[in-house]
């Protein structure tokens, strides 16, 4: 669904939410005892990613809740997750989860950003769609003499003409003059110097996209330019100058409510990687376990694509070659869930080379982020790769600086990465005081 309407300033109209009374009661035969600090619903929001740092703003303009930083001392969970739609916006997913008395209640909201808000618009919106969202489960458990959903007409019984009234039609209803395809040019410099050292950066890259809900198509083109320059402590001058290119496309078809199938090709010029030219051509087929609309919440899939592999190196390789193609293949299986308890996911890819299946490439990576009691979570990621592909390392040996500045590709047997940490929150559960004075220093 694409909503077309626009929504009003939430600054302008002071949220359409403060100025509500409750609506009468879709459970008058619920009778709830709320505690004397209680008498407005105690929410949880669980939210990581773009848009979660923005709590302040959040709490400001939806000020009728009492906002709680445990999830078991909350009347309601409210999960926030979001994905790139085809135009380049955001499409935000909430769902709202009763807790204890409220178990049994469970709803689901949705907004969609465009490309071209700016972040208060976009803040709006998602304040928007959330406070409406805490409206309905207001008035559906009983919160009476809070808000009153109004302006927009949700309380509608007839869910067309409620849709109708918000603008909100169909894709094949979008008249659009680009055929929904969404063009983007980016270019960005950078020039940073001391006395001993200077580094200039030069990036530009182009993007053309469409998307469906049967096409996803992709077209791509960056270059970069990059410069160091060092001085030595024998005061000579170490200078390091290099460009990078490359075109890639993405074409996925649904073939089925599981099954994808694409084509993914890339040509370029990878310095680091002693490749002069490179290019690839892969057919790709993924199977999801769980439907594709559940994404946001948990997904499983299995990708593989097979294809030949032409490289052209700067210089001889360890295995003596100039150039050479390889058929190559690849394996990813992919979980990730967002539940109450936290988030995690893990990825496991192996591949290998066609005509030699000793060389090559499996990897483990995963993240955790579990709330393990009251206030106290722990985050936990690692990853491990086991390395016997690197066919395109140079046979000459490597400079001091080239390995300090990590300029090239090493050789090496694996790759290995952890990190951990936990916070710990305690004190009051009911502040909702917003401060802005003295936001910070340097």
């Amino acid at each position: 669904m694409h909503v077309r309407h626009r929504w009003p300033s939430l600054i302008s109209g002071a949220f359409l939410l403060a100025c509500l009374t409750v609506l009468g009661g879709t459970l008058e035969a619920q009778e709830v005892v709320l505690e004397s600090v209680g008498a407005a619903p105690r929410v949880f929001f669980d939210c990581n990613g773009r848009d979660c740092n923005e709590r302040t703003f959040y709490r400001t303009e939806i000020a009728w809740v009492t906002w709680v930083r445990d999830q078991r001392d909350s009347h309601v969970h409210v999960i926030m997750t979001s994905q790139t739609t085809g135009a380049g916006g955001r499409e935000y997913l909430f769902d709202f989860m009763g807790v204890g008395l409220y178990g049994g209640y469970a709803a689901e909201s949705r907004y969609q950003s465009l490309p071209t808000d700016t972040e208060i618009e976009r803040l709006d919106g998602v304040a928007l769609t959330l406070g409406l969202g805490l409206a309905t489960f207001a008035t559906q458990s009983g919160f009476r003499g809070l808000v009153e959903v109004d302006g927009l007409g949700l309380a509608a019984t007839d869910p067309a003409a409620a849709a109708a009234r918000l603008g909100v039609v169909s894709p094949d209803q979008v008249e659009d003059a680009w055929n929904l395809w969404v063009f983007r040019v980016n270019a960005n410099g950078n020039i940073d110097q001391e006395s001993k050292r200077e580094s200039r950066r030069l990036s530009t890259s182009f993007n053309a996209s469409r998307v469906t809900d049967t096409w996803k198509l992709s077209f791509n083109a960056n270059y970069n330019n990059n410069r160091q320059e060092f001085e030595l402590s024998d005061e000579t001058r170490f200078v390091d100058s290099r460009y990078d290119w490359g075109f890639s496309q993405r074409i996925t078809y649904a073939i089925a409510e599981h099954f994808s199938v694409g084509l993914r090709s890339n040509v370029g010029r990878n310095t680091r990687n002693n490749q002069e030219v490179w290019g690839q051509l892969n057919p790709a087929v993924e199977y999801s376990f769980f439907p594709y609309e559940e994404a946001t919440r948990r997904s499983l899939t299995a990708f593989y694509e097979i294809g030949p592999v032409y490289r052209d190196y700067f210089e001889q390789t360890l295995l003596g070659k100039d150039k050479e193609i390889r058929g190559e293949q690849a394996l990813t299986l992919e979980f990730s869930q967002r539940q109450v308890w936290g988030n995690a996911s893990v990825r496991v890819t192996g591949s290998a080379y066609l005509h030699d299946r000793t060389q090559n490439n499996v990897s483990l990576r995963g993240n955790l982020s579990l709330r393990v009691t009251r206030g106290l979570n722990l985050n936990v990621g690692a990853s491990y790769s086991r390395v016997r592909d690197q066919v395109f390392l140079t046979g000459g040996d490597l400079t001091d600086e080239e390995r300090l500045l990590e300029l090239q590709t090493q050789q090496t047997d694996y790759e290995r990465s952890l990190n951990f940490g936990f916070s710990y929150q305690f004190g009051s559960i009911f502040n909702n005081v917003v401060n802005n004075r003295f936001p910070g220093g340097r």
